[in-house]
């Protein structure tokens, strides 16, 4: 069975991550966690995604690593990954978005076991919530996971 949840490390944008969530619920995810920064809830969150989606929080990326339900592969999102359009998802996954401002850490980075970067027709940087929420979307409606 196919397993699937998001995550941010040190968001920043406490809306972004409110965004994320809700794709999260209307895709079918698992799950969404922070690691180093907690979320604030927000008003605007009208599908209640809390009741669907749990969220979980970690104190550092080491905790999130102890916690890591077994055999989901680790899939970073980031520049200079393997692009989205040729990307295979793996069957269990968690996918982690690094904050906006900073991306993720080296450290972070090589304990990934896939890197996955997003194409454009401009500058390859995008939002946040818009980042995972393609992401996302490209796993469930636009390609197949292996297992």
């Amino acid at each position: 069975m196919s397993y699937f949840e998001a995550g941010v490390y040190m968001p920043r944008n406490h809306e972004n991550l409110g965004t994320l969530w809700r794709t999260a619920l209307q895709l079918g995810a698992s799950g969404l966690f922070t690691i180093g920064r907690p979320y604030r809830r927000q008003a605007a969150d009208v599908f209640h995604a809390p009741e669907t989606v749990p969220l979980r929080h970690f104190e550092n990326f080491e905790a999130f690593l102890k916690a890591r339900p077994s055999g989901a592969l680790l899939v970073g999102v980031e520049m200079g990954g393997t692009p989205l359009s040729a990307f295979t998802h793996p069957e269990k996954a968690i996918y982690l978005l690094g904050s906006e401002d900073m991306g993720l850490p080296a450290a972070v980075l090589a304990a990934c076991n896939a890197l996955v970067s997003l194409e454009s027709v401009r500058q390859a940087s995008y939002n946040l919530a818009v980042a995972g929420s393609i992401v996302l979307y490209h796993r469930v409606f636009l390609s197949h996971s292996t297992p």
